[in-house]
């Protein structure tokens, strides 16, 4: 056996109620100017951190958007530049951590990630921005966190319907990873456990909203998705929900959700080691058909249609998703993408 895997270098900080030590973190990396950052509805979470931070926080932006337009990127970046940080605090989601990165990636501001949602993005080197209904993405150094604070308690006040989805984006993570060119040893292991301990907890996250038991279980299958995300390449899933994202704006973790079925009966007959430890993951014998009901049963979308998409954007999808070639265990043909785009649209694999 030969495989080559590489650590992503970073410091976790993993525990209820350990938000509270973002002072000293701050103080560990240096940072003394933090810029704070989180969507309009963490306001209250980000203004909770800076009184934290005390002196050490320069100011707030709390404008991050999904997929990250330009246009935020940009007033974002001229505002840390204004109040002259020398750091930012991302609390908050995928949005804001991903407009973490957009100002780490032109400015060099260190980061410092406090996630409240199960995306993933703080274990990654990859950043997105969104510009004239395009998302491009891509790999740096620069934009990977040097702290990742997660903290259940964080977590507490996101809606089950999102806990759901974000849960299952974090899903989709591993198994790509799982079939991934640079996959290893290691990487799937970190895959296998980190789906084991999402589909265990969702269940209980959605009955019991409160449970901090399973909001910690959640968080840590969460971080080892989002670890596998950050050590591979990421393929025709991934693809798909970046098109569906930037170009028609479609809710990033509920696209993920609705598609990982589809993709998975396309791509795991050529994948029999992802698919097998996707089945002792979820302990089932048909790994399509259960991730499909089980995200339904949670009240997850059945379909594409169901977020705004038609069969008239299936052009420009496929489109896109042939325009540049990049890893997948089966040819992607126009016709067989047309199908499964079919299929996830109408929502065929729900029970």
């Amino acid at each position: 056996m030969t495989f080559t895997y590489e650590a992503l270098p970073m410091r976790v900080l993993f525990g209820t109620g350990s938000l509270r030590q973002l002072p000293q973190e701050a103080e560990r990396l240096g940072l003394r100017r933090l810029f704070v950052l989180s969507t309009p509805g963490q306001r209250a979470l980000a203004e909770h951190a800076a009184g934290l931070l005390g002196e050490a926080c320069v100011g707030l932006f709390t404008g991050a958007r999904m997929h990250v337009p330009i246009e935020v990127a940009e007033a974002a970046r001229t505002a840390a530049r204004d109040a002259d940080a020398d750091g930012c605090l991302a609390i908050g989601g995928g949005s804001t951590i991903g407009l973490g990165k957009a100002i780490a990636l032109s400015l060099g501001l260190p980061v410092i990630s406090a996630p409240t949602t199960y995306a993933g993005s703080e274990m990654t080197t990859v950043w997105g921005l969104t510009e004239d209904g395009r998302k491009r993405t891509g790999r740096d150094r620069a934009v990977l966190p040097r702290s990742v604070v997660y903290d259940p308690e964080l977590t507490l006040g996101l809606p089950v319907d999102i806990s759901v989805t974000s849960g299952f984006n974090a899903i989709a993570h591993a198994m790509e990873a799982l079939y991934a060119p640079d996959a290893s040893p290691i990487v799937s292991l970190m895959a296998e456990e980190g789906v084991r301990s999402l589909i265990v907890a969702l269940p209980v996250v959605a009955a019991t909203p409160g449970d901090m038991r399973a909001r910690t279980d959640a968080l840590r299958g969460a971080w080892l998705c989002g670890a596998c995300l950050g050590a591979t390449t990421m393929s025709l899933h991934h693809k798909l929900c970046h098109i569906l994202g930037g170009t028609f704006d479609l809710s990033h973790a509920a696209t993920h959700t609705v598609l990982l079925p589809y993709v998975a009966a396309f791509n795991l007959p050529a994948a029999p080691a992802a698919e097998q430890a996707l089945r002792r993951a979820l302990a089932t014998d048909d790994v399509a058909k259960h991730l499909a009901r089980a995200s339904i049963e949670l009240g997850a979308p059945r379909s594409l249609a169901e977020l705004g998409l038609t069969e008239g954007d299936f052009d420009e999808i496929t489109a896109q998703a042939q325009a540049q070639p990049y890893a997948n265990p089966r040819p992607v043909t126009e016709g067989a993408l047309r199908s499964l785009l079919s299929d996830a649209l109408k929502g065929t694999l729900a029970p």
